[in-house]
């Protein structure tokens, strides 16, 4: 029995994107973001593993006079043709502040890199609330100087 050969250009690679919303964008326009972007990479061969949305955050550096945003974070497995279109869709979009695409390891399954991310989100958390209860700390330590 012989393998089937795919072409390159039929073969499904994962990615994962992070996507900044207007925070002036609807629950209802956000969804229809992500409801176009899932339409391309169903059609072309590929599906969605993951979905999430981190929320509003502020920004380091204001984009389009925007301080704020929606942070949405995605992998999925498509052609890399799909890219391109999502990508092109996207800078069209009234909506989207700013986007970034990364492709991920072939070698590993989706399931590993979910569980690489969620690891690093949840370090990242951890590292978050120390620094706010070292502050909170000294605060507490300088009013106490002072009283």
């Amino acid at each position: 029995m012989q393998a089937e050969i795919v072409p390159a250009s039929k073969r499904l690679k994962s990615y994962e994107v992070v996507v900044i919303v207007s925070p002036q964008a609807t629950v209802d326009q956000q969804k229809e973001v992500f409801q176009k972007n899932k339409a391309i990479i169903e059609s072309f061969g590929g599906s969605i593993f993951s979905l999430e949305t981190w929320g509003r955050r502020t920004l380091a550096n204001p984009i389009e006079k925007h301080k704020v945003g929606v942070y949405f974070h995605m992998m999925y497995q498509a052609q890399p043709a799909a890219v391109a279109e999502i990508e092109r869709i996207m800078r069209i979009s009234d909506h989207v502040i700013r986007f970034l695409h990364i492709a991920l390891d072939p070698r590993a399954p989706m399931a590993e890199h979910k569980e690489v991310f969620t690891s690093a989100l949840k370090e990242t958390q951890e590292r978050e609330k120390e620094r706010e209860a070292r502050m909170q700390a000294r605060k507490a330590a300088m009013a106490a100087d002072r009283g």
